[in-house]
């Protein structure tokens, strides 16, 4: 249901160093249109979560590249996935502007076009991956491996004249209307090389590869075989633990395997956790392989006022996706969980540095990302844009939460899922769609958002902090700190705001001013610190703010 915004009522605010805070009108959902939109780089009410990212040609404007992001789709909301996929895709030129491309693929109908399911329902679609074949005429075709869950078709894939469908189902069993013939099973990647040799890779818990035949494009090739364990999985010894997510590019002259790992138990001090992406690298497109390292983790692994290591983000989950190059600039896509189960995932992304050694036997180092609000807005956000709370990537309690498979159970804050209204097609970054509330801020809870850019502020004098939450009926305090959480990592308090428990519970915009912020130049972390006599209950909701 669509917030409605009303009037404010004026409240008592305690201030800091002759900070005033104040009510204002109306929060500020009419800002302008969002240049930095952050990160989750996607309308915060979609969710595409195992985003595999490629760079193709926009065939509406020859010349002109796009990205396409293409990923499943949580819209069944209490389960993973949806029964539809879906494409977002943006310009090389503008990666804050992406656009809804549609519905690229479902499966309804058998090979006789008669309906798939008696219930009448389409086929469920997990993480896909998609590869392009042009052909000497200069013809594209564009394949999808739509990862389908329903047997039978696990190997079904479909193909299109267009990056952004929509795409027909081409590997029917001419025996079988309701059954494809193709290898490749759980979460598919396929890549086809410079010489035209297709191959493809896939596993869950153990990885598989082989070269396929490029006249079906699903089938082994024939007088090939399937590579069992192309990198040792789950519950194998060494360093790989394969878990799921496989996705595949080649750089140079070196093949890059990007997968879900299954973090060893106490690695990096944090219990073990496939939230994380890594990659191995080889000469050969099946191996061997050579171990690399941790390209993202979705925990967004911090260390607390104590020098410990935590999850500053959700403490577990599952992530999947992939590496491109756009404009020069190497990026990791990945996905978030949001709300308190895995059936809310948000499409992210993050710059890294690829370093290839060409030759025989060359290394490839690939630099992990930061796990962080700015997504391609590389110089850091604008504070003078109004930005969703839901941007946080630091969300922690007094009490580390607990993953246990679906479900997180929060003891401070975290990122409630939302899904907009009925106009979000129609303005998906708006701010009455493209919102996700933090909630929980209970006492010794952190909400934080790594970076902004205070260039725009710097040297004056009058910025305020407009927040705009919903207060809870608790008492209690909001300290604002720059850099770190805490003065004693040499966090910069920045002001205070007080949470009164009979301000009325609805969506009140405060203002507090915060003359440090002139003092501050380039990138800077934000934090909000929450405190209160009250323990184990919310003080308030966050909506969104910015700096004015």
């Amino acid at each position: 249901m669509k917030r409605q915004y009303k009037a404010w009522m004026c409240m008592t605010v305690a201030c800091c160093a002759a900070m005033v805070v104040s009510c204002t009108g109306q929060a500020g959902s009419q800002d302008k249109e969002l240049m930095t939109v952050g990160n989750p780089f996607m309308p915060l009410w979609e969710h595409i979560p195992d985003g595999e990212p490629y760079v193709f040609e926009d065939p509406d404007n020859p010349g002109k590249q796009r990205v396409y992001v293409y990923g499943s789709h949580d819209s069944r909301i209490t389960d993973y996935c949806g029964r539809e996929l879906v494409v977002w895709s943006a310009p090389v030129e503008d990666l804050h502007h992406w656009r809804y491309d549609g519905e690229i693929l479902k499966v309804d109908k058998n090979r006789d076009g008669q309906p798939i399911s008696r219930r009448g329902l389409a086929d469920v679609l997990f993480a896909p991956d998609v590869t392009l074949v042009t052909a000497p005429d200069g013809t594209k075709t564009y394949y999808l491996y739509p990862n389908d869950q329903e047997g039978g078709r696990n190997g079904l894939i479909a193909k299109s004249s267009r990056p952004d469908g929509p795409f027909t189902v081409c590997n029917w069993s001419k025996d079988n209307p309701n059954r494809a013939d193709g290898v490749l099973a759980f979460d598919p990647a396929v890549f086809v090389d410079d010489d035209g040799r297709v191959y493809g890779y896939w596993g869950f818990e153990r990885s598989y590869a082989a070269e396929l035949d490029p006249a079906t494009m699903a089938t082994v090739k024939p007088g090939t075989q399937i590579v069992e364990d192309m990198v040792p999985g789950r519950y194998m010894d060494g360093v790989f633990k394969f878990f799921e997510a496989s996705s595949i590019r080649k750089i140079q002259d070196k093949y890059i395997f990007i997968y879900s790992r299954f973090t060893l138990e106490g690695e990096f001090g944090l219990p073990s956790s496939n939230y994380t992406l890594a990659y191995a690298y080889s000469d050969n497109p099946l191996g061997p392989w050579t171990y690399g390292g941790t390209v993202i983790d979705g925990r967004g692994r911090e260390v607390n006022e104590k020098g410990e290591p935590i999850a500053s983000g959700t403490v577990d989950g599952n992530t999947h996706g992939g590496i491109c190059q756009i404009n020069g600039q190497w990026y990791v896509f990945y996905h978030r969980q949001t709300g308190t189960d895995e059936y809310a995932r948000q499409a992210m992304v993050a710059p890294i540095t690829v370093k290839v050694t060409p030759g025989p036997g060359g290394k490839v180092e690939i630099s992990e990302g930061e796990y962080n609000s700015e997504g391609f807005s590389l110089n850091g956000l604008d504070p003078l844009e109004r930005h969703s709370a839901g941007l946080a990537c630091w969300y922690t309690g007094p009490k580390t939460a607990i993953h246990e498979w679906p479900n997180n159970t929060f003891f401070g804050s975290y990122v409630a899922s939302a899904y907009g209204t009925d106009s979000r097609f129609d303005k998906p970054f708006a701010l009455e769609n493209n919102t996700n509330p933090v909630v929980n801020n209970t006492d010794g809870s952190i909400v934080g958002y790594k970076y902004f850019n205070f260039d725009a502020t710097s040297g004056r004098k009058n910025v305020k902090l407009l927040l705009n939450l919903i207060p809870e009926g608790v008492d209690g305090t909001i300290t604002i700190m720059a850099d770190r959480p805490w003065a004693s990592q040499k966090g910069q308090e920045l002001g205070k705001i007080q949470i009164k428990a009979d301000m009325p519970q609805q969506p009140t915009e405060i203002a507090v001013k915060l003359p440090a912020i002139g003092e501050l130049t380039g990138k800077h972390a934000i934090y909000f610190t929450f405190s209160s006599d009250t323990k184990e209950k919310s003080i308030c909701t966050l909506l969104d703010f910015k700096f004015n």
